[in-house]
C-alpha cells in the first residue's frame, strides 16, 4: 500500500508521524495533504529511512542535492564524501545522477549509506547501458527502460524523474517555434533523440499505465520531469514549455487515480519578472501538485556563481508557492562539482528555502530568526553560531580572526554598536 492509499484510508504511517513531528504539525495535516495529492512523502517500502521528507502544501520548503559520477570523472570515494556532506549540510533528499562507472553498484551503495530519500533519473542508466552494450542510444527499447525503473525501485529508490511529457506533438511545436538552446534536459534529449530516429511516441507517455502499475507496487513517487524546460532566459515560458506542463497536469491526475504519489518539475532559466507567473501557472494547471524547481536561475551569465543566481530565483519561487528546490552548485555549466561545491550549493539553496519560508509566514522559521536576533543583542556567540544554517562555517570565520575582547567581533571591535547602546541604556 502506498503512502497515498494509506492516507485515503485514514491510516497514519510511521513516515507520516515522523514528518509531522519534524514539521511541528498534527499528523492529520500530513495525512490530509497526502490524500489530496498536494503533499508527497517519497518512501519506498523496500528501504527504511531515518529522515523521511514531506514535500508540498503547508510544509517547509525542501532542498534536493544532485551528486553522481560522469563518464569523464569516476571517483567513488569522492561521491561518498559528497553524500556525507549532503547529510551533514542539511539537504532533505539526494539524487544520484551518475553516468560513469558501474551504475547499479553506485546506486546500491548510495542507498545503503544514505538516511535521506534517494531519487534517480532512470533513463540515464538505461541509455548508458544501451550505448555500452549495443553501440548507440537508438537501440534503447521500452522494455529496457522499464526494466531499469523496476530494478531501481526494487533496490529502494524513493522517487524518479520521468520525462513523460516529452511527446511527438510537443517536439513538433518546439521545432516550429524555434529556441535558442533547444533541449537542455539530458533525459529529455535522450528521449527526443530516440523518438525522432524511430518516429515513435515516448514510451513513458505511451505506456504510462505500465509506469503507474510499477510505481504503485513499490510506492515509487513519480517526479514528472520538465524535459523541455528553458535552458536560457530567452526560452522561458514559451509554448513548448507550457504544452509539456499541460501534459504533466493530465498525467498527474491519472497517477493520483491510480494511487501513485506524484510531483511536478519546473524550470530552469527564468527571468525574475516571470518566476511568480511560472509558479502560479503550474499550480493552476496541476491543481496544487507539489512543485520541484531547478533554481530557477535568473541570469545566464553567472557561471562560477550559479548557486547565487539559483538562490535568488529559488527564494522568489518558494515565496510564490514552490515546494522543493533543487540546488545548483558554483560549478554548474562548467564541471562536475567537488565536495566543497556541493556544500556551497546546499547552503545557498537552504538560505533561499528559509527566506521563502519566512515570507510565507512559517512560525518555526520566524522563531529561529527571532532567537538569532536576541542572541546578537546579548552578544551570545555560541548561541548565534548554533542558530546559523551553517554553524561549521560560522565558527570557522569567528575563529579565524578572534577579537581582543571576546564579547565583540573584529568587524567593529570596541566600537560595537550593540555593546555601546546596551551600555548607554543601562547607564544613562
Amino acid at each position: 500500500m502506498t503512502q497515498l492509499e494509506a492516507a485515503r484510508q485514514g491510516r497514519q504511517t510511521p513516515e507520516m508521524q515522523e514528518v509531522a513531528r519534524r514539521e511541528g504539525l498534527p499528523v492529520e495535516t500530513i495525512q490530509e495533504g497526502l490524500a489530496r495529492g498536494v503533499v508527497v512523502l517519497p518512501a519506498n517500502a523496500v528501504r527504511k529511512k531515518a529522515r523521511p521528507a514531506g514535500i508540498g502544501q503547508g510544509l517547509t520548503i525542501k532542498v534536493n542535492a544532485n551528486i553522481g559520477t560522469s563518464s569523464d570523472h569516476v571517483d567513488l570515494e569522492e561521491e561518498w564524501t559528497k553524500l556525507r556532506i549532503c547529510v551533514d549540510a542539511g539537504a532533505d533528499t539526494v539524487m544520484d545522477l551518475s553516468t560513469g562507472g558501474d551504475l547499479p553498484h553506485i546506486l546500491r551503495t548510495m542507498l545503503s549509506r544514505s538516511p535521506l530519500p534517494i531519487g534517480t533519473v532512470p533513463i540515464y542508466q538505461a541509455a548508458v547501458e544501451t550505448i555500452r552494450e549495443k553501440g548507440a542510444l537508438v537501440h534503447l527499447t521500452a522494455d529496457k527502460l522499464f526494466e531499469v525503473i523496476e530494478e531501481q525501485a526494487r533496490e529502494g529508490v524513493d522517487f524518479v524523474t520521468v520525462h513523460c511529457g516529452v511527446t511527438l506533438s510537443s517536439l513538433e511545436r518546439l521545432k516550429r517555434q524555434g529556441r535558442v538552446t533547444d533541449i537542455v534536459s539530458r533525459g529529455g534529449a535522450f528521449l527526443a533523440t530516440w523518438m525522432v530516429y524511430h518516429g515513435k511516441e515516448n514510451p513513458l507517455f505511451e505506456q504510462y499505465d505500465r509506469l503507474l502499475e510499477l510505481a504503485r507496487r513499490y510506492d515509487l513517487t513519480l517526479s514528472l520531469g520538465d524535459g523541455l524546460r528553458p535552458g536560457c532566459l530567452a526560452d522561458a515560458t514559451d509554448r513548448a514549455q507550457v504544452q509539456e506542463l499541460i501534459h504533466l497536469g493530465e498525467l498527474r491526475a491519472a497517477a493520483l487515480a491510480a494511487g501513485v504519489q506524484v510531483m511536478i518539475e519546473g524550470p530552469g532559466h527564468v527571468p525574475l519578472n516571470q518566476v511568480e507567473a511560472n509558479i502560479q501557472l503550474q499550480k493552476r494547471l496541476c491543481e496544487d501538485a507539489p512543485f520541484y524547481v531547478l533554481g530557477p536561475l535568473v541570469t545566464d551569465i553567472a557561471a562560477g556563481h550559479d548557486h547565487i543566481a539559483c538562490a535568488i530565483g529559488g527564494a522568489l519561487a518558494g515565496m510564490a508557492g514552490a515546494d522543493f528546490l533543487c540546488y545548483v552548485t558554483p560549478s554548474e555549466h562548467l564541471k562536475l562539482p567537488t565536495p566543497e561545491d556541493v556544500r556551497e550549493g546546499i547552503m545557498a539553496a537552504r538560505i533561499a528555502a528559509h527566506a521563502a519560508d519566512l515570507a510565507r509566514g512559517n512560525a518555526r522559521a520566524w522563531e529561529r530568526d527571532r532567537a538569532m536576533a536576541q542572541a546578537r543583542k546579548e552578544l551570545d556567540w555560541e548561541k548565534q553560531i548554533s542558530l546559523c544554517l551553517d554553524p561549521e562555517k560560522a565558527r570557522k570565520f569567528r575563529n579565524e580572526r578572534p577579537p581582543q575582547e571576546s564579547e565583540v567581533c573584529t568587524m567593529c571591535g570596541p566600537f560595537c554598536a550593540i555593546k555601546l547602546v546596551r551600555e548607554f541604556l543601562k547607564n544613562p
